[in-house]
């Protein structure tokens, strides 16, 4: 794990309030679309971007999450007029989407534990959208503070995840919550 020179939270820990920690989080999501279209069409900067990205979103059940959310990215909601699944809770299209967007594939990366990947795509997707439906500020902050350790290959026990939020639903602060996920869930 490396500091944020810029917000000096284990990266991309300090995402949304600090720009180069959320384009950190983005960057999880972009690696993916990027292999993705080397992987189906040869290239990572197909002319037609959109026709596919489209595609990927007619069928986000047929796709990896990280295609499925960059493709959302690429897209214009038609209420809100932000990125499709990024606007805000009410946003009748954003909100489908954003629920969609949990029928992609998940496939845990080599050598960490089952269910990795989806603990870092659940953190990923809230880091990303805060203000959604039903997330509370200390479950973002606990989203957050989580990804460097699922980004390093680790997963917290059960336990251990009780625990956390358990301490965030008593009031404990952002230091203490740190502390706790990454000297109990990190060793570090």
């Amino acid at each position: 794990m490396r500091r944020c020179p810029e917000c000096d939270h284990w990266e991309p820990a300090g995402a949304h309030g600090c720009a180069r920690c959320a384009g950190l989080v983005d960057e999880i999501v972009e690696e993916g679309w990027r292999e993705f279209l080397e992987r189906e069409f040869g290239t990572s900067r197909p002319a037609d971007e959109r026709v596919i990205a489209e595609m990927v979103a007619d069928e986000p059940d047929k796709h990896p999450w990280r295609v499925v959310d960059a493709a959302y990215d690429r897209l214009t909601c038609p209420e809100c007029g932000g990125r499709l699944s990024r606007g805000p809770a009410g946003c009748v299209p954003c909100d489908l989407a954003n629920g969609f967007r949990y029928s992609a594939i998940e496939i845990d990366r080599p050598a960490v534990p089952p269910g990795n990947e989806h603990a870092l795509r659940v953190n990923v997707a809230v880091t990303r959208r805060p203000y959604g439906k039903g997330i509370s500020e200390s479950e973002v902050l606990l989203r957050r503070l989580s990804l460097p350790i699922l980004l390093e290959g680790r997963l917290p026990t059960i336990a251990q995840a009780q625990a956390t939020k358990a301490l965030a639903n008593s009031g404990a602060t952002e230091a203490e919550l740190a502390a706790l996920i990454y000297s109990e869930w990190g060793d570090y």
